[in-house]
């Protein structure tokens, strides 16, 4: 097997130009074209931004709706009572509870891909915030996973909510949807990643501010964008 997906990666690489930034357009047709694996390959975008995330006003970090979704079927865990857990149950929130999840969730039973909260619940979620955190799955009024209105934010979820965040090297990395999305959807879902990393630019960043943008596919190599269209809006 290992020799096969070496001989497939080496076929896809041979149609690469690994020193050429293409287009939007050609990238996404040269991705879905080399992922050629057995399941449905995940499309990343791969930032490498001009910051240094070690200074707290450097830190590019914000969740964006796509536009076609991410192919990916999200389990949302939900901190409330009362009317607002009902509403977070009627909108489709795998887990919800107060104490109990927390408890759920120190005993290592997590499954989830997303922790929403209501305001009141934050004394609550603290409790179990060492086990959160490390997993990036804390509640944040930032990301808007931590609102009175919990039940809009796990439709937002379910239907293609992504969160971006810059890692301590400064690139950010993303999944944008499935090889099998059509060449429109994934190029509409990357134009509006690109977009809201944009408006999250820090102000004291001087100069270009988006180095580098490779895609790929999971079992597909890296292609390099055009990174000019992207900057200019920055």
């Amino acid at each position: 097997m290992a020799h096969k997906i070496g001989k497939r990666l080496r076929q896809a690489r041979s149609t690469i130009d690994r020193a050429r930034s293409y287009s939007l357009a050609e990238a996404v047709k040269l991705v879905r074209a080399s992922a050629k694996a057995k399941f449905d390959e995940t499309v990343e975008v791969s930032i490498n931004l001009n910051l240094d995330p070690k200074q707290p006003d450097q830190n590019v970090r914000g969740v964006v709706p796509l536009p076609h979704g991410t192919g990916k079927s999200v389990r949302v865990a939900v901190f409330a009572r009362g009317a607002a857990a009902e509403a977070a149950k009627a909108a489709g929130a795998e887990l919800v509870g107060a104490e109990e999840l927390a408890a759920t969730i120190e005993a290592g039973q997590m499954d989830f891909d997303r922790v929403i909260a209501s305001p009141d619940m934050m004394a609550i979620v603290g409790k179990v915030a060492r086990v959160l955190g490390p997993r990036g799955l804390m509640p944040n009024p930032k990301l808007g996973t931590v609102t009175p209105n919990v039940a809009e934010a796990v439709k937002a979820a379910k239907s293609g909510a992504i969160e971006y965040r810059a890692d301590k090297t400064g690139i950010l990395s993303v999944g944008v949807g499935k090889a099998s999305f059509t060449d429109e959807a994934l190029m509409g879902n990357i134009r509006t990643l690109l977009q809201a990393v944009v408006r999250a630019r820090p102000s004291g960043i001087k100069g270009v501010f988006i180095n580098r943008i490779t895609l790929s596919s999971t079992m597909g190599p890296g292609v390099h964008l055009d990174s000019s269209e992207a900057n200019q809006a920055a």
